[in-house]
């Protein structure tokens, strides 16, 4: 019995003649483009944020509320490190006008930079501890959302103040109960409420709060982020 004595390196598929002449052809011309691509892309350096606006600095002033003055005080190295140390900005504290004034260096490297530096220092300004306005820094997908409890429902001396007290719950608990449910950061100043996450966490926060102000009782609201809670314990 005779075996047939084949190159075990030689590949199993056969192609005919002509396919392997257009495959040759199609193959070299794939090269010469891409040498030609090779040869005609340049390579630039990537520049400066100032160097992007011709040399010219830029500036962000963000004005000091009264009430965040000393939490200011408190926090102001937990706010420079990031700012200087990541952004590379330049960052001080104009006490004649109760501004905090940023601007770009030769040292900033992306544009946004500056931009992002200003919405963390906002939202420290909003109320938000620094830990957690400094995700503004670090993701791209969060914002921070602004509305007075009057925008929802028009109310007045002590049915605004209840309307408060049932956002904000018994020591808070109903506050915390929407922040873990929806995985936000709430901050209730006087009438105002900020909520900080991703769109579609923060549009859950918002319906949980406005069926609060209009009246819902908080023992619903409660069944309503367990169950928001449990979908995104799935989901994730």
């Amino acid at each position: 019995m005779e075996i047939d004595q084949r190159d075990q390196s030689a590949s199993r598929i056969i192609q005919s003649e002509s396919i392997i002449k257009e495959e040759a052809v199609e193959s070299s011309d794939d090269e010469m483009e891409t040498n030609d691509t090779l040869t005609e892309q340049p390579t630039f350096q990537k520049l400066t944020a100032q160097a992007a606006r011709g040399g010219k600095a830029e500036y962000r002033r963000i004005r000091c509320p009264a009430h965040r003055y000393t939490p200011l005080r408190e926090n102001w190295e937990q706010l420079l490190t990031p700012l200087v140390e990541c952004l590379k900005l330049q960052v001080r504290f104009n006490t004649r006008t109760r501004c905090v004034e940023i601007k770009t260096s030769q040292h900033t490297l992306d544009a946004s930079s500056l931009q992002k530096g200003a919405d963390f220092i906002s939202a420290f300004m909003l109320g938000f501890e620094p830990q957690d306005a400094v995700a503004l820094l670090r993701l791209d997908d969060l914002f921070i959302e602004s509305f007075k409890v009057t925008d929802v429902k028009l109310l007045r001396g002590d049915h605004l103040s209840r309307a408060i007290g049932r956002v904000a719950g018994q020591d808070g608990k109903t506050r915390f109960a929407i922040e873990n449910a929806t995985r936000t950061r709430i901050v209730i100043a006087d009438s105002r409420i900020h909520l900080l996450g991703s769109y579609g966490n923060i549009r859950m926060a918002r319906n949980a709060v406005c069926d609060l102000i209009l009246g819902a009782p908080p023992g619903k609201v409660y069944n309503n982020m367990r169950n928001v809670a449990k979908r995104m314990n799935e989901r994730h």
